[in-house]
């Protein structure tokens, strides 16, 4: 029977793995703490290592801009200044994590009491997993858990070695159609990455991009290339037709631009902020926009879907513990920050990650995670990204297991 499951598991992963391009690296197996600056692992964007602006200037504005105007207004910060969007955050901060006595005795019933959880220990702005073992809000909410080191969040929660991690939705989805093991148990925070192009081209929106090149680094069928289609869909643009989305690699698309290879390149913000600011890049398109608001969730609480169905309170009380954790993040944004900078979980300029850490509004309600995660489903399935499965309602049902308030 073991073998069965082994065997089941591996054709589930390869499936995965062909969906959503290229495979990930392995995963490691031991548990660490995040006591110092050596717990800096992985960028679960896959660009922040690339390089990372030192010392630049930082001009907040206290007015939004969608990416075009910004650039064009020469007051690019102006994209990451936060605008309102009613129920959009998860209210955690004060909220008392002491599991009550239900609680506790249905605690003790589940298979993981007195079991360390294990957390992945991501970097940059999945690091909230990581901050709520720093806040000591693991232990307030009565929970054992150790950090999980690993590259691959598909595989360690898809085969329950690690039993949460804050990930990429566009990474994470569609293995989760193709039967890993993987749920979405809350919302976490708003977009990281942008469409950049050279500052002098002769591209200024993503209609000028038709019939181009466009660059998604981590590959075909990857996060980048899920979350540029929805991009270029949101702008009523056919990723399949009007253009070509080719792979060529982060730290080469500058040199792929001058050479007229690629328009524009799906890129990390906190990587193309330096470049912005020294006159080489130009955003065009950004997750960050306003009229992206309905596909504007970037990561969420992503959970091996075993732990939460064998172990549903414990599962509850991780959640409220990370969200609070994020609401922390949101609430406090410069304290919060400087802990992320102190403890290497990320990297660059302070003034320029108090910014962006400040745009992607950490600890999303329910609500406005459940409502952008169906749109999301619904352009998958529309634009061809899910190819197995073509009925929202099934797929919400493997993907959404909001557990803040089960």
């Amino acid at each position: 029977m073991k073998r069965l499951f082994a065997l089941l598991l591996a054709l589930a992963m390869v499936l995965s793995l062909a969906a959503c391009g290229a495979p990930e690296a392995p995963v490691a197996t031991e548990a660490a703490k995040p006591d110092s600056k050596d717990t800096a692992l992985v960028d679960s964007k896959g660009q922040i290592g690339v390089g990372v602006a030192e010392n630049v200037e930082v001009n907040r504005s206290d007015v939004h801009m969608d990416a075009v105007e910004a650039s064009s207004s020469g007051n690019w910060e102006a994209m990451f200044t936060p605008f309102e969007v009613e129920g959009r955050a998860s209210d955690m901060l004060n909220f008392d994590l002491t599991p009550t006595a239900e609680e506790k005795a249905a605690m003790e019933k589940e298979p993981i009491y007195g079991k360390p959880i294990k957390y992945m220990m991501l970097d940059g702005c999945s690091s909230g997993t990581s901050m709520a073992e720093i806040m000591g809000y693991y232990e307030e909410a009565g929970l054992i858990v150790e950090g999980f080191k690993g590259d691959s969040y598909v595989e360690a929660l898809g085969t329950d070695q690690a039993q949460v991690a804050i990930c990429h939705i566009a990474t994470c989805l569609v293995p989760i159609t193709n039967g890993v093991a993987i749920t979405f148990g809350g919302g976490a925070h708003l977009a990281c990455k942008s469409l950049y192009v050279l500052a002098d081209s002769e591209y200024h929106t993503t209609e000028d991009l038709k019939g181009t090149n466009v660059s998604v680094p981590n590959g075909i069928g990857a996060s980048d290339y899920n979350i540029t289609s929805l991009m270029l869909d949101d702008d009523g643009i056919n990723p399949q037709t009007d253009l070509n989305l080719v792979q060529v690699s982060a730290d080469a698309c500058i040199t792929a631009m001058e050479k007229g290879e690629i328009s524009a390149a799906l890129l990390s913000d906190v990587y193309a902020y330096g470049m912005v600011k020294d006159g080489k890049l130009r955003c065009v398109s950004s997750m960050l926009d306003s009229d992206y608001s309905e596909v504007s969730i970037c990561c969420a609480l992503s959970m091996s879907a075993v732990f939460v169905r064998e172990n549903p309170v414990h599962a509850k009380k991780l959640a409220q513990a990370i969200h609070k954790a994020l609401s922390y993040m949101r609430e406090n944004v410069e304290e919060s920050t400087d802990i992320l900078l102190e403890h290497g979980m990320m990297k660059g300029d302070r003034d320029m990650n108090i910014m962006i850490n400040d745009s992607q509004q950490f600890g999303l309600s329910d609500e406005f995670a459940e409502a952008n995660l169906r749109e999301i489903v619904n352009r998958y399935v529309r634009l061809g990204l899910i190819t197995n499965m073509d009925n929202v309602d099934e797929i919400m049902d493997l993907a959404w297991s909001p557990c803040l308030g089960n």
